[in-house]
């Protein structure tokens, strides 16, 4: 149309819709569940203020916001893995894996051990950090996907190791604290942690999609975006950093919930038949997946409810080592 041009791809359409209510279905249902049931009619009466004073209440400042955490974190962690797998070139480059969710926790729990600052500014501080340390240290006239990749592990490990000394320091109630926060969590969740990552997304997730024609071109190789008139490193630099910021606002919202980013993007690139990630709909798969995770955690043990973190690690593990066995 005039001068904008695009490709309009029915498949990727129909199954970012079929998502979507596959992410709305857990995302009602979570707020049905608890020591107070109401029914799905209730919820649906109680978000927009009528019904029972009560079901009001405990839907909007109970509920609404563990789940809406659940959802933008979801979609956070699925378009930050989609670009970083689009970047690199790599199946196996997500935040988790490449310690930006590494150097959230370390912070995060330096703070519980010593008591300063609070979870969601020192989650956010650690993960940008611990990404642009990535990226300068794997910078050598640009970067490549394995060495980014690779630099991503070993910060990873620094990150870890300092967490765990950290924890031996900790008294036990600050330990039990940075557990509960460590393994990724929905529980306690307030405005105060979703309207960051609601602004947040707000701003970078058009940044993603107007800098989508440079990530999949980045996909072709350096060489051949350069020869399309592509900005290598300004490319390269844009989307690292969108893909951070979303990932550390992620994870100082829910915590550092593994695997989501890795296993989202893989899904939804199968889903849609392309041949890269495509982000939206890797940041519905996120959605869908950490809800349906969190679904499970509550009802799996009768007697106590799993964090998120705990599910999405039992079924995210196997999905890593099959792509390690097929690359």
């Amino acid at each position: 149309m005039g001068p904008v041009s695009g490709v309009l791809r029915p498949r990727m359409i129909l199954v970012g819709a079929a998502l979507l209510v596959v992410t709305l279905a857990p995302f009602c249902y979570g707020m049905t569940i608890g020591s107070f049931p109401i029914s799905l009619p209730g919820v649906v009466r109680a978000m927009f203020g009528a019904g029972d004073p009560g079901a009001v209440y405990i839907v909007r400042d109970l509920r609404l916001p563990r789940a809406l955490a659940g959802l933008l974190a979801g979609l956070a962690f699925g378009m930050a893995g989609a670009i970083f797998q689009t970047v690199t070139r790599n199946p196996l480059a997500s935040p988790d894996i490449v310690g930006v969710n590494a150097g959230a926790a370390a912070l995060v729990v330096a703070g519980i051990t010593f008591g300063f600052g609070s979870a969601t500014v020192l989650g956010v501080i650690g993960g940008l950090g611990a990404g642009l340390l990535v990226y300068v240290l794997s910078w050598r006239r640009g970067t490549t996907g394995y060495r980014f990749i690779l630099v991503g592990v070993g910060v990873a490990a620094m990150c870890a190791s300092i967490t765990d000394f950290l924890m031996t320091k900790a008294q036990v109630f600050e330990a039990q604290r940075a557990m509960g926060w460590l393994v990724g969590s929905l529980n306690d969740r307030d405005w105060s942690q979703v309207q960051p990552l609601a602004i947040v997304l707000a701003v970078l997730t058009p940044v993603a999609v107007f800098l989508g024609p440079w990530a999949r071109q980045l996909q072709l190789g350096d060489e051949v975006a350069l020869g399309l008139g592509t900005p290598v490193r300004a490319a390269h630099l844009a989307l690292l950093v969108t893909g951070v910021g979303m990932a550390a606002f992620a994870t100082a919202s829910a915590g550092p919930v593994l695997f989501v980013a890795l296993v989202a993007p893989q899904i939804a690139q199968r889903l849609t038949g392309m041949a890269w990630p495509p982000v939206l709909v890797s940041g519905l798969t996120g959605s869908a997946v950490i809800l349906a995770a969190d679904v499970v955690g509550r009802h799996i043990l009768p007697s106590a409810q799993l964090p998120v973190g705990v599910v999405t690690g039992a079924l995210g593990a196997p999905v890593l080592l099959w792509l390690l066995t097929r690359r």
